[in-house]
């Protein structure tokens, strides 16, 4: 298992190479396959929270690294959807308090 975290840490690596650092949050969208992938890693998200509540659970037990693995998953997915929006020449919509409301 953790050969396979390590490659999902060498691609978060490898795509971050090209990005802009983080100044603001970033809200799901930009293009259309990068809300793919927003969408994706908020399912990601969700299954992390389920793993450690379930692992909480007498007589369940979920690895260490099955939670770290499904957490670098969703890393992973929050980064390629910010390296399709730079490679589509699409914008990240930033998080600007009080201003990301539709008008």
């Amino acid at each position: 298992m953790s050969s396979y975290i390590k490659g999902l840490e060498e691609n978060i690596d490898l795509l971050n190479k090209d990005l802009n650092p983080l100044r603001s949050f970033i809200l799901p969208g930009g293009s259309k396959v990068s809300s793919y992938l927003h969408i994706a890693r908020t399912i990601a998200r969700r299954s992390e929270r389920e793993m450690v509540e379930l692992n909480q659970v007498d007589n369940e037990h979920i690895s260490k690294e099955s939670i770290q693995y499904i957490n670098r998953l969703s890393d992973f997915l929050f980064v390629a959807a910010r390296y399709v929006n730079l490679k589509l020449n699409s914008d990240d919509i930033l998080w600007v308090p009080g201003d990301n409301y539709e008008k």
